[in-house]
Protein backbone atom coordinates (compact mmCIF):
# COMPACT_ATOMS: atom_id res chain seq x y z
CA UNK A 1 0.00 0.00 0.00
CA UNK A 2 1.23 3.50 -0.84
CA UNK A 3 0.39 6.24 1.65
CA UNK A 4 1.09 9.96 1.34
CA UNK A 5 1.11 11.85 4.63
CA UNK A 6 1.01 15.64 4.79
CA UNK A 7 2.59 16.71 8.07
CA UNK A 8 5.89 15.62 9.55
CA UNK A 9 5.11 16.45 13.16
CA UNK A 10 4.51 13.95 15.95
CA UNK A 11 1.33 12.47 14.47
CA UNK A 12 2.65 12.17 10.91
CA UNK A 13 6.04 10.83 11.96
CA UNK A 14 4.65 8.16 14.29
CA UNK A 15 2.06 7.09 11.75
CA UNK A 16 4.67 6.83 9.00
CA UNK A 17 6.92 4.75 11.25
CA UNK A 18 4.14 2.24 11.97
CA UNK A 19 3.12 1.98 8.33
CA UNK A 20 6.69 1.42 7.18
CA UNK A 21 7.23 -1.15 9.92
CA UNK A 22 4.29 -3.10 8.47
CA UNK A 23 5.67 -3.05 4.94
CA UNK A 24 3.86 -0.07 3.43
CA UNK A 25 5.43 2.57 1.19
CA UNK A 26 5.20 6.09 2.61
CA UNK A 27 5.93 9.61 1.44
CA UNK A 28 5.84 12.56 3.84
CA UNK A 29 5.16 16.13 2.76
CA UNK A 30 6.26 18.78 5.27
CA UNK A 31 6.86 22.50 4.80
CA UNK A 32 9.16 22.94 7.82
CA UNK A 33 12.78 22.33 6.87
CA UNK A 34 13.62 21.26 10.41
CA UNK A 35 10.84 18.68 10.51
CA UNK A 36 11.81 17.49 7.03
CA UNK A 37 15.35 16.85 8.22
CA UNK A 38 14.06 14.99 11.29
CA UNK A 39 11.80 12.80 9.17
CA UNK A 40 14.52 12.06 6.63
CA UNK A 41 16.86 11.02 9.45
CA UNK A 42 14.38 8.82 11.29
CA UNK A 43 12.42 7.16 8.47
CA UNK A 44 13.06 4.98 5.47
CA UNK A 45 10.69 7.08 3.39
CA UNK A 46 10.64 9.76 0.74
CA UNK A 47 10.40 13.16 2.42
CA UNK A 48 9.38 16.16 0.34
CA UNK A 49 9.98 19.58 1.85
CA UNK A 50 7.12 21.71 0.55
CA UNK A 51 3.51 22.78 1.02
CA UNK A 52 0.95 20.01 0.56
CA UNK A 53 -1.65 22.55 -0.54
CA UNK A 54 0.37 23.01 -3.74
CA UNK A 55 -0.56 20.64 -6.58
CA UNK A 56 3.00 20.55 -7.89
CA UNK A 57 4.21 19.29 -4.52
CA UNK A 58 1.45 16.69 -4.40
CA UNK A 59 2.38 15.47 -7.86
CA UNK A 60 6.04 15.33 -6.84
CA UNK A 61 4.86 12.86 -4.21
CA UNK A 62 3.19 10.78 -6.98
CA UNK A 63 -0.19 11.45 -5.44
CA UNK A 64 -1.89 9.78 -8.39
CA UNK A 65 -0.41 6.44 -7.32
CA UNK A 66 -1.45 6.77 -3.66
CA UNK A 67 -3.96 4.42 -2.07
CA UNK A 68 -4.37 6.66 0.97
CA UNK A 69 -3.80 10.36 1.70
CA UNK A 70 -3.57 11.58 5.29
CA UNK A 71 -3.70 15.30 6.10
CA UNK A 72 -2.13 15.21 9.56
CA UNK A 73 -0.97 18.77 10.22
CA UNK A 74 -2.27 20.85 13.12
CA UNK A 75 -3.69 23.42 10.66
CA UNK A 76 -7.33 22.73 9.77
CA UNK A 77 -7.31 25.08 6.76
CA UNK A 78 -4.30 23.35 5.23
CA UNK A 79 -5.74 19.91 5.92
CA UNK A 80 -9.05 20.85 4.30
CA UNK A 81 -7.49 22.42 1.21
CA UNK A 82 -5.07 19.56 0.58
CA UNK A 83 -7.86 17.02 1.00
CA UNK A 84 -9.97 18.86 -1.56
CA UNK A 85 -7.05 18.96 -4.00
CA UNK A 86 -6.29 15.24 -3.78
CA UNK A 87 -9.89 14.34 -4.56
CA UNK A 88 -9.01 15.01 -8.21
CA UNK A 89 -6.74 11.94 -8.16
CA UNK A 90 -9.43 9.39 -7.25
CA UNK A 91 -7.65 8.24 -4.09
CA UNK A 92 -9.46 5.40 -2.36
CA UNK A 93 -9.19 6.82 1.16
CA UNK A 94 -8.69 10.40 2.37
CA UNK A 95 -8.18 10.97 6.09
CA UNK A 96 -8.07 14.46 7.58
CA UNK A 97 -7.18 15.59 11.08
CA UNK A 98 -9.34 18.39 12.50
CA UNK A 99 -8.24 20.34 15.57
CA UNK A 100 -11.38 22.47 15.94
CA UNK A 101 -14.51 20.34 16.15
CA UNK A 102 -16.60 23.23 14.78
CA UNK A 103 -14.84 22.69 11.44
CA UNK A 104 -16.06 19.11 11.14
CA UNK A 105 -19.06 19.97 8.99
CA UNK A 106 -16.92 21.77 6.42
CA UNK A 107 -14.72 18.68 6.05
CA UNK A 108 -17.69 16.38 5.64
CA UNK A 109 -19.41 18.63 3.09
CA UNK A 110 -16.53 18.29 0.63
CA UNK A 111 -16.70 14.50 0.83
CA UNK A 112 -13.64 13.60 2.88
CA UNK A 113 -13.85 9.92 3.82
CA UNK A 114 -12.70 10.13 7.41
CA UNK A 115 -12.37 13.08 9.77
CA UNK A 116 -10.53 12.50 13.04
CA UNK A 117 -10.24 14.68 16.12
CA UNK A 118 -7.03 15.13 18.17
CA UNK A 119 -8.32 12.49 20.60
CA UNK A 120 -8.28 9.92 17.79
CA UNK A 121 -4.90 10.69 16.25
CA UNK A 122 -2.78 8.15 18.12
CA UNK A 123 -0.53 6.58 15.51
CA UNK A 124 -1.69 3.05 16.28
CA UNK A 125 -5.31 4.11 15.79
CA UNK A 126 -4.69 5.87 12.48
CA UNK A 127 -2.65 2.93 11.23
CA UNK A 128 -5.63 0.66 11.90
CA UNK A 129 -7.96 3.09 10.11
CA UNK A 130 -5.75 2.73 7.04
CA UNK A 131 -5.13 -1.02 7.19
CA UNK A 132 -8.31 -2.29 8.90
CA UNK A 133 -11.39 -0.84 7.10
CA UNK A 134 -13.75 -2.89 9.26
CA UNK A 135 -13.20 -0.47 12.16
CA UNK A 136 -13.67 2.69 10.09
CA UNK A 137 -17.17 3.21 11.45
CA UNK A 138 -15.61 4.03 14.83
CA UNK A 139 -14.34 7.33 13.43
CA UNK A 140 -17.16 9.62 14.46
CA UNK A 141 -16.87 13.23 15.56
CA UNK A 142 -19.38 15.12 17.65
CA UNK A 143 -22.29 12.71 17.22
CA UNK A 144 -21.87 10.64 20.36
CA UNK A 145 -21.37 7.41 18.43
CA UNK A 146 -17.95 6.65 19.86
CA UNK A 147 -16.16 7.39 23.11
CA UNK A 148 -12.61 7.22 24.45
CA UNK A 149 -12.71 5.63 27.92
CA UNK A 150 -10.11 4.49 30.45
CA UNK A 151 -10.44 1.00 31.96
CA UNK A 152 -8.39 -0.81 34.61
CA UNK A 153 -7.78 -4.43 33.57
CA UNK A 154 -9.19 -6.81 36.20
CA UNK A 155 -10.73 -9.71 34.28
CA UNK A 156 -8.61 -12.90 34.47
CA UNK A 157 -9.92 -13.91 31.02
CA UNK A 158 -7.94 -11.09 29.37
CA UNK A 159 -4.98 -10.84 31.75
CA UNK A 160 -1.91 -12.36 30.10
CA UNK A 161 -3.34 -12.09 26.59
CA UNK A 162 -1.71 -10.16 23.76
CA UNK A 163 -3.41 -7.05 22.35
CA UNK A 164 -3.94 -8.87 19.03
CA UNK A 165 -6.08 -11.46 20.83
CA UNK A 166 -8.54 -8.93 22.22
CA UNK A 167 -8.36 -5.82 19.98
CA UNK A 168 -9.40 -4.44 17.58
CA UNK A 169 -12.91 -5.69 16.96
CA UNK A 170 -15.84 -3.99 15.27
CA UNK A 171 -16.81 -2.43 18.62
CA UNK A 172 -13.57 -1.14 20.13
CA UNK A 173 -9.83 -0.56 19.86
CA UNK A 174 -7.21 -0.45 22.61
CA UNK A 175 -5.53 2.84 21.72
CA UNK A 176 -3.08 3.23 24.60
CA UNK A 177 -1.71 1.60 27.75
CA UNK A 178 -0.71 3.79 30.70
CA UNK A 179 2.40 2.84 32.65
CA UNK A 180 3.79 4.91 35.55
CA UNK A 181 2.43 8.12 34.07
CA UNK A 182 3.66 7.30 30.56
CA UNK A 183 1.38 6.58 27.61
CA UNK A 184 2.42 3.59 25.52
CA UNK A 185 1.03 3.08 22.02
CA UNK A 186 0.67 -0.69 22.16
CA UNK A 187 2.02 -3.15 19.62
CA UNK A 188 -0.09 -6.18 18.77
CA UNK A 189 2.15 -8.51 20.79
CA UNK A 190 2.01 -6.41 23.97
CA UNK A 191 0.65 -8.47 26.89
CA UNK A 192 -2.11 -7.12 29.12
CA UNK A 193 -1.26 -7.30 32.82
CA UNK A 194 -3.51 -7.07 35.83
CA UNK A 195 -4.28 -3.47 36.83
CA UNK A 196 -3.07 -2.05 33.49
CA UNK A 197 -4.91 1.19 32.78
CA UNK A 198 -5.93 1.18 29.11
CA UNK A 199 -7.51 3.82 26.90
CA UNK A 200 -10.17 2.28 24.69
CA UNK A 201 -12.01 3.80 21.73
CA UNK A 202 -15.43 2.18 21.83
CA UNK A 203 -18.82 2.51 20.19
CA UNK A 204 -21.23 4.25 22.53
CA UNK A 205 -23.66 1.35 22.47
CA UNK A 206 -20.91 -1.09 23.47
CA UNK A 207 -19.38 0.81 26.41
CA UNK A 208 -21.01 -1.34 29.08
CA UNK A 209 -20.15 -4.63 27.33
CA UNK A 210 -16.54 -3.66 26.71
CA UNK A 211 -16.04 -2.32 30.23
CA UNK A 212 -17.34 -5.58 31.69
CA UNK A 213 -15.09 -7.58 29.36
CA UNK A 214 -11.98 -6.08 30.97
CA UNK A 215 -13.16 -5.64 34.54
CA UNK A 216 -15.46 -8.53 35.56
Amino acid sequence: MYVVIMGGGRVGLNLASKLIENGNDVTIIEKSEELCNNAATELDALVICGNGTNKKILEEANIGDADVFVAATGNDDANLLSSILVRDYNIEKIIARVSDISHEEAFQKVGINFVVSPELTAASYLEKVITRPNIADLIVLGKGNAEMINITVKNKKVIGKEIREVSPTDDYIIAAVHNNGNIIIPKENMVLNENNLISVLVKANAVKKVTQMFTT
